[in-house]
């Protein structure tokens, strides 16, 4: 679209440049421009600037270009997510400290957040992908500095951990997976610090969005 606006400006701007130069007063005020005849026919002629044609891309390229886009999608559909996810088990940390010695009452609150994840984002987490399932994992271990084992096994216990970490592996996964930037999953993190830079400000507001309702279910 923005090649079709360039084109739009470049043409406006040489015709006004031709009625600078040739407009003649006439009686309707006609403007003139530079024409080529071709046969019989007569042509206005503008120039515009060179430009190269590109060929199509090889086979092998263009599916790396497909991956690539893919991988973009799904970043930025998931990472949403993994920002809500840092920041709830900020607030659950905080709120766990203070149960510590009343095992009841650490219970009931991981049910409270539990059920509430759960209704908000329940539907909307089941109809993720297989890979960006995948990519979430990844997302929130770099946004928490934890591997999704390790949440799971401090807020669940060691047997849920297996028992989710079991279901992982079936799908390719792995919840004890390190989020490495540097290697790995050095194409990730490029496309996440282009996302956070283009889109600051809104997940600014999500952050804060989400503490105003943590401090909510304190109260």
């Amino acid at each position: 679209m923005h090649k079709v606006v360039i084109y739009i400006l470049i043409l406006l701007t040489l015709l006004a440049n031709a009625e600078r130069s040739y407009a003649q007063p006439r009686g309707n005020d006609t403007i003139l421009l530079g024409g080529i005849i071709v046969d019989k026919d007569t042509f206005a002629m503008v120039f515009l600037d060179d430009f190269d044609l590109v060929g199509k891309l090889p086979r092998h390229l263009a599916k790396q270009r497909e991956a690539y886009n893919r991988l973009r999608y799904n970043i930025y559909k998931v990472y949403p997510y993994a920002i809500i996810a840092a920041e709830v088990l900020k607030d659950v940390d905080v709120n766990l400290a203070k149960y510590e010695d009343d095992r009841k009452k650490r219970k009931e609150y991981l049910k409270s957040v539990e059920k509430e994840l759960n209704k908000r984002f329940k539907g909307e987490l089941e109809n993720m992908t297989i890979s960006q399932g995948q990519l979430l994992v990844k997302l929130i271990n770099r946004q928490t500095g934890k591997n999704c084992y390790g949440i799971i096994k401090e807020l669940k216990g060691g047997f849920s951990a297996v028992v989710w970490q079991s279901v992982a592996l079936l799908f390719n996964n792995s919840l004890k997976r390190e989020y490495d930037p540097y290697d790995r999953d050095k194409e990730i993190e490029n496309i996440v610090v282009e996302l956070e830079a283009n889109y600051y400000y809104k997940y600014k507001y999500q952050r804060q969005n989400a503490l105003i309702q943590q401090s909510r279910r304190k109260t």
